[in-house]
């Protein structure tokens, strides 16, 4: 399987890897030669595609030059289920998406995805299996881009816990959902959540 990184700015993508899709008309090629991401990121406002395509023979080489250029901050989360099959959502500002956040200084990745499903939804973890996916996205701090790479685990937890969500987070709803019904979520989301219930089994 090809090297492949999604990053998500707002609605928008970049898109580095090897193989060209082979729905190709529906992005915009990128010039690799010289490629400078925090210009790009600007001039993205002025550009009404919505996905950009960056081809090379060595997808992670080209993320990991990114990276290195902007600022980067590790988040962890879970995609949670319960003995009945549902998974866990909680609904932030306005759209639905799942419990994660930033790791704490020398925190674990699978540690901080268990925190962090815990203390937004209010219950108990009972088992923490793989992980599943990193997801990139970019938001802005003080006109500079900055790079969130998201890591996800998969958890189990029992459906008949109260649900609490965390106020103070911006959360105002916490809910189960079975895979029928993500249609709702899919409707109110973003980009890399979709990329990661695409692993619910």
């Amino acid at each position: 399987m090809a090297q492949k990184y999604n990053i998500y700015i707002n609605e928008k993508a970049l898109i580095i890897t090897s193989k060209l899709p082979e729905s190709a008309s529906n992005y915009q090629l990128v010039e690799l030669q010289g490629f400078d991401f925090e210009k790009f990121y600007h001039d993205l406002s002025k550009n009404p595609k919505s996905k950009f395509l960056l081809l090379s023979d060595e997808p992670k080489a080209v993320f990991q030059s990114i990276k290195k250029k902007v600022r980067v901050i590790e988040a962890a989360g879970g995609l949670v289920r319960n003995e009945d099959g549902k998974y866990l959502f909680i609904h932030r500002h306005g759209r639905w998406d799942l419990p994660k956040g930033k790791l704490e200084a020398d925190e674990k990745k699978k540690d901080a995805a268990v925190r962090e499903v815990q203390e937004e939804c209010g219950i108990k973890v009972k088992k923490l299996r793989q992980k599943i996916i990193k997801t990139y996205h970019v938001y802005e701090i003080k006109g500079k881009p900055v790079l969130k790479v998201s890591h996800w685990y998969a958890m189990d937890a029992k459906g008949k816990q109260k649900l609490i969500p965390q106020l103070e987070e911006g959360i105002s709803e916490v809910k189960w959902f079975a895979k029928n019904e993500f249609n709702v979520v899919r409707a109110n989301t973003f980009a890399n959540i979709l990329q990661v219930i695409d692993c619910a089994s």
